[in-house]
């Protein structure tokens, strides 16, 4: 997990801060709130309770210290909205919305802001004993600079900053601040907002802060933040060579492992339900929650509560007939399926199975770099460094790295992270950088995780005879090789980028690409807390996750003519698009061969196929395939109805059943393609009532439930667009009343 933090933001609220300036469609304040918002709903999101969080408002309508202290001369016009705590909620962040309005004074000290927001972080990060306890402490203040600042203390403010024993990272963001970097500076400024400038630059240089400009911040916001955590290690313990426990001659180094990298996850979705004690206790309201489900914590400023899932174990009951009974968890034995028969195993003979594994980290063998294959790896990779504080362990790791690297040898080790687990083979690569060094591991295969499958080669092809063929439609030539190399060499990436110095550098670096999934899931959720008006359209992604989505488009203009000559020696040509619906019909356009004859009366081909009970699918297709006439497709329905009624008729018990709904599945699928929906929904009403009303041979009910199962009802407008069937009428059909 990361660290401790105390964070405490200073928002101007004055009345210039409402203000619309130099064209923008926003007023200072909102512009500023995109800052704060984003790295308020950052801190909410990750859920950490050891990131304290503050905001203070300065130059308000009202004076409000929190009872941080008393009300005295130089803190009018301060608004503490919180304490510094932990565990920001939605809740939260709706009062903040209340209070960040532009006020109607410009009174205020932005000076006294910044020393009671350092006598609260002194106040909260400071133990029992009042010695400063170990947190990152940060100040953060956003202001347009047009308010009055009095500089009598800054001395003694920046003196308490710089503490060596609980310094203060002051980070100051100015609303149209002139930066002289990136060639800025506002016009027809006032020689106030000028002076409390140079000011507030010099006193923030003084505490060995960061001053820069709202408006660089904001376009630093589009490039996603990386996730800082503290690493846990997975196993502790020695990295043996040979047998500790018999022989004194053995290789036994104290080591750690940790983390090197992990897989960056989307936030998940949390299930809810509507809480029931917001209506008028009635039972209908009552009613209203699931049966399977138990309701959590409420949660502040909505109307949902979290959903907990029970879980219920039930047999049948013997002693009652056709009803089930529940089973307590510590009453039931483990199974194990067996193709569809579940086998018990006691746990005697679980016990005896069970491979008797001790905490070790062992070496077992030694390969060769060059002889190693790089798709073998099964897991993310781990560092083993050597135990913190122990130089013995940090000498004898860095040799036998040493001795790795310089042999070009990986090493084979076994490891069992805890007592009781099982085994896995390890490969240990060394690693040396400039200031660190450590050995880096990934999981190897067993026998029994390999997966060997052969494929043809794609340079010749072989015969059944065994006679090698090296020209044939299906292989290569030597002019699409050639047009291949070329081609893929004219979109090379590692030299299209320019580095700042004008040298070509790799374009789409790994540590300047980003996980859209994630980082898009995340922005929306911060977006939508902060606007949760749902009239109001999500913003598009930040430019900077959909920069890579796409080729350069210099590159790909650049390489259009060896694309050209690739599709000239591969003969490319235009397939021309599958017809769907009623064109599929059009038989005199459909399949035409070149040739222009008439393959189905040369072949004799007959213009009705007979639907074959004992090839019941394959004889439905083709008989919808030999003719675009309507009548015959009306004709080939009828009987594939019959049989289907048939099938269910004839069933013993629901032996038939499947093959009925196999035939039904293909019959609504085929009938809809061709976009005569009305067909089957005249064959599926007609079903439907000769099943309820017993005219197939009894009660065959369960066919029914079976149909409703796989949804096979009615064709709706939503399914084809010529149905005159609407998605109420659908969904009605499958009542049984």
């Amino acid at each position: 997990m990361a660290g401790k933090e105390a964070t405490v933001y200073i928002l101007d609220l004055g009345q210039s801060m409402g203000a619309k300036r130099h064209g923008r469609d926003q007023t200072d304040l909102d512009w500023a709130l995109e800052y704060v918002w984003d790295k308020i709903t950052n801190t909410v999101a990750t859920g950490r309770k050891s990131a304290l969080m503050s905001v203070i408002g300065c130059r308000t309508d009202e004076t409000d210290l929190y009872g941080i202290m008393e009300e005295a001369d130089g803190y009018e016009h301060l608004h503490v909205f919180t304490e510094l705590k932990h565990g920001y909620l939605l809740g939260d962040i709706r009062k903040l919305q209340d209070y960040f309005k532009p006020s109607k004074t410009n009174e205020g000290d932005l000076l006294s802001a910044l020393a009671l927001a350092v006598q609260m972080i002194d106040k909260a990060t400071s133990g029992k004993n009042g010695n400063p306890l170990k947190y990152d402490r940060r100040i953060i203040i956003v202001t347009d600079g047009r308010g009055s600042l009095d500089t009598e203390d800054l001395e003694q403010i920046a003196i308490k900053i710089k503490s060596p024993d609980a310094p203060i990272q002051l980070v100051l963001l100015g609303v149209d601040f002139d930066d002289p970097d990136n060639g800025y500076k506002e016009e027809d400024k006032s020689s106030e907002k000028e002076k409390n400038e140079q000011t507030l630059k010099g006193f923030v240089e003084e505490c060995d802060g960061m001053f820069g400009t709202l408006a660089e911040a904001i376009d630093q916001l589009q490039t996603p933040r990386l996730k800082e955590t503290r690493p846990v290690p997975s196993f502790k313990g020695q990295l043996t060579l040979g047998d500790p426990e018999h022989y004194d001659s053995t290789l036994t180094i104290d080591v750690e492992r940790y983390p090197c990298t992990m897989i960056a996850r989307a936030p998940t979705a949390s299930s809810f339900a509507m809480r029931t004690d917001l209506g008028d206790g009635s039972a209908a309201a009552t009613s209203a929650q699931s049966s399977n489900t138990i309701t959590g914590e409420d949660h502040p400023m909505t109307d949902l509560s979290a959903v907990r899932h029970q879980r219920v174990y039930q047999v049948e009951n013997l002693e009652e007939p056709g009803t089930k009974k529940n089973v307590e968890t510590e009453d039931l034995e483990r199974g194990y399926e067996y193709g569809r028969t579940a086998v018990h195993i006691s746990e005697s003979d679980m016990n005896a199975v069970k491979l008797p594994t001790d905490q070790s980290l062992s070496l077992i063998g030694f390969v060769k770099a060059e002889s190693f294959e790089r798709y073998l790896p099964l897991s993310r990779s781990n560092f083993i460094v050597p135990q913190k504080a122990n130089q013995p362990a940090q000498l004898s790791l860095s040799s036998f790295i040493h001795a790795l690297y310089e042999a070009d040898c990986y090493a084979v080790a076994r490891l069992v992270t805890k007592e009781l687990k099982p085994p896995i083979i390890i490969l240990l690569v060394p690693r040396i950088e400039q200031e660190w060094e450590a050995l880096v591991d990934v999981e190897l295969p067993f026998e029994e995780d390999m997966r060997r499958y052969k494929f043809p080669p794609l340079d010749r092809k072989l015969t059944v005879s065994g006679k090698v063929i090296t020209e044939h439609k299906d292989l290569p030539t030597d002019e699409l090789t050639d047009a291949m190399s070329r081609y893929v060499d004219a979109l090379d990436l590692s030299t299209f980028a320019e580095d700042d110095e004008g040298n070509p550098s790799e374009y789409a670096k790994p540590e300047d690409t980003f996980s859209p999934l994630v980082h898009r899931i995340g922005h929306i959720i911060r977006w939508r807390a902060t606007h949760p008006d749902p009239s109001l359209p999500i913003p598009p992604p930040p430019p900077i996750l959909l920069k890579y989505a796409n080729p350069p488009h210099d590159l790909l203009e650049a390489s259009k003519g060896e694309l050209e000559a690739l599709k000239k020696a591969a003969k490319v040509s235009k397939v021309p698009p599958k017809v769907k619906g009623r064109g599929k019909r059009n038989r005199a356009e459909r399949d035409k061969p070149l040739s222009g004859l008439d393959i189905d009366a040369l072949l004799g081909n007959p213009k009705r196929v007979k639907i074959d009970s004992s090839n019941l699918i394959p004889s439905f297709k083709n008989a919808l395939a030999a003719s675009d006439d309507l009548e015959t497709i009306q004709e080939a329905a009828d009987s594939m109805s019959s049989e289907i009624r048939s099938l269910i008729k004839n069933s013993v018990g629901d032996s038939g059943y499947g093959r009925a709904l196999e035939a039904l599945r293909v019959m609504r699928d085929e009938l809809t393609e061709l976009e005569e929906p009305e067909i089957w929904n005249a064959f599926v009403r007609g079903l439907k009532a000769d099943i309820l009303e017993g005219k197939l041979n009894g009660n065959r009910k369960d066919m029914w439930w079976k149909i409703r199962g796989s949804r096979y009802g009615l064709v709706d407008r939503k399914r084809s667009l010529v149905s005159d069937i609407t998605e109420e009428e659908a969904a009605a059909f499958y009542n049984t009343t």
